[in-house]
């Protein structure tokens, strides 16, 4: 598949429901010091999809001591988005780093016509240092204001203080926080949202 650098659900499916069960967070932990290489953002090529999952429960449980359900419902997600997804609307993104895969991305349409969430942010500790959880995320912006969306919002828990601090970087704003026990952990639930004033109506409904 075409490899880019950086520039860039249905409603009713599985994982597209809102709250602390059904929505895995979005989140990339602190940044390990800057180092040499070079970054790129691409469409996910066989075998991607199931990296994903493994490295969002492999990494979660070692850094935040989350148990097998949160891998269990990023497998959903990632299932789900395979077997049915708008290509034109929605879109994963993995990033290497001097070819290897170090991150991750995904934009899809929420329940809410013309809105697109943001779900499944991750950095892996190699890649870190890079600003790569910058730019995934500016690409998921870029693509959903060329889609046509008029709001990008995403969920995400309190405890993921570098990724918060990049969604603030990109603009978004804090709306809603709630208390919740989910992965085997205490957790307080945060939404948040970005208007994309660019956008033109109707394209993506």
């Amino acid at each position: 598949m075409t490899k880019t650098p950086v520039p860039g659900r249905r409603p009713g499916r599985a994982g597209a429901q809102q709250g602390p069960r059904a929505t895995a967070p979005s989140a990339v932990t602190a940044a390990d010091p800057a180092r040499p290489g070079k970054v790129t953002l691409r469409e996910p090529e066989p075998g991607d999809l199931g990296w994903i999952v493994q490295r969002h429960g492999a990494l979660y449980a070692a850094e935040f001591g989350w148990n097998a359900d949160f891998e269990g419902l990023v497998a959903r997600i990632v299932a789900d988005f395979a077997q049915d997804h708008d290509p034109h609307l929605e879109r994963v993104w993995i990033a290497e780093l001097d070819g290897r895969p170090v991150g991750s991305v995904m934009c899809v349409r929420d329940e809410v016509p013309g809105t697109a969430r943001l779900r499944l942010l991750l950095v892996d500790p190699a890649g870190r240092g890079h600003h790569i959880g910058e730019q995934l995320v500016g690409a998921v912006v870029d693509f959903a204001r060329e889609a046509g969306y008029r709001e990008l919002v995403l969920w995400t828990n309190d405890v993921l203080a570098a990724a918060r601090k990049i969604y603030q970087r990109a603009g978004f704003t804090l709306v809603a926080e709630k208390p919740h026990r989910s992965y085997g952990v205490d957790l307080v639930g945060q939404d948040w949202r970005l208007g994309l004033h660019g956008s033109q109506e109707g394209t993506a409904t």
